[in-house]
């Protein structure tokens, strides 16, 4: 028996791929808890079931409580060149465990993120998955459009000015500016992360030296220990805990510019078709 498999993560562009895969399929819709995402996220997905006029199946990691925190504890690791624990953990791991052979699985990748599908196609040649977002030509913006212009309030963290809707701290921005908007909007996580940091020993945040030089001088001339700068790409990085951060570096506003393009539309044109 072939399932058709939604992994739906409260973020616009899973939300519209869902809906439009449900056009053609019965799809089967889980959702991986992470408790450090925010709770608006909660009424978001009941929005959305609503939407889909379909249950979606909440579940986690019990084993680590659902939580980063505690996938950062037991492992002792945060993030770096193996990537981020907590995803693999919290999310990874239970789409193979719940997967069957025959399994069609919908991913909501955007036109912009081509290269992150041949990049998990090449990883994972035993999943069949399909990507109803770039088969229409769809981008970020046009999902939030969708999901604005289909009467959903869309989730907190878009509305705060994130790009993603990911967890209040997620490990994989390593942007100075990012952390500085998580300290002004969620100080408790950002502090909750930053004692992470000081008992695992590690670095989320990188700095180019070459910032670091024009900017602060002083640090510059400070640095040349082995242990405060890593190689990446090429380029050498100061990589300050958050406790370190200049104090001049001003919160990001990654507020994403709602706009419904002519796929948008054409999109929008099959989903009301469908209802």
């Amino acid at each position: 028996m072939i399932r058709i498999v939604s992994w739906y993560s409260c973020g616009a562009a899973s939300t519209v791929a869902t809906k439009l895969a449900l056009i053609d399929h019965d799809v089967i819709i889980n959702n991986c808890e992470v408790v450090e995402e925010h709770p608006d996220n909660t009424r978001f997905l009941q929005d959305c079931s609503e939407w889909f006029g379909k249950k979606i199946n909440i579940m986690g990691n019990d084993d680590y409580g659902r939580s980063i925190h505690k996938v950062f504890e037991k492992k002792k690791y945060i993030c770096g060149t193996a990537g981020a624990p907590c995803t693999n953990v919290l999310k990874k791991q239970l789409r193979i465990d719940t997967q069957q052979p025959n399994d069609v699985q919908v991913f909501g990748y955007t036109v912009e993120e081509q290269d992150r599908v041949d990049r998990f196609i090449d990883a994972n040649n035993e999943v069949n998955i399909i990507t109803p977002l770039i088969d229409r030509g769809l981008t970020k913006k046009d999902c939030l459009a969708i999901v604005a212009d289909a009467g959903i309030e869309l989730p907190e963290m878009y509305q705060l000015g994130y790009k993603n809707n990911n967890c209040r701290g997620c490990v994989k921005a390593s942007s100075p500016r990012y952390w500085k908007k998580i300290e002004q909007d969620f100080p408790v996580d950002f502090k909750k992360m930053s004692d992470q940091e000081n008992n695992i020993g590690a670095s989320i945040c990188k700095i180019d030296l070459k910032t670091v030089a024009k900017r602060y001088p002083e640090k510059y001339e400070e640095l040349g220990r082995p242990a405060t700068t890593s190689e990446s790409g090429g380029a050498t990085y100061w990589r300050p805990r958050l406790t370190e951060l200049p104090e001049d570096i001003e919160p990001m506003d990654d507020t994403v510019d709602i706009q419904c393009g002519i796929f948008c539309e054409m999109a929008e044109q099959d989903i009301k078709g469908e209802q």
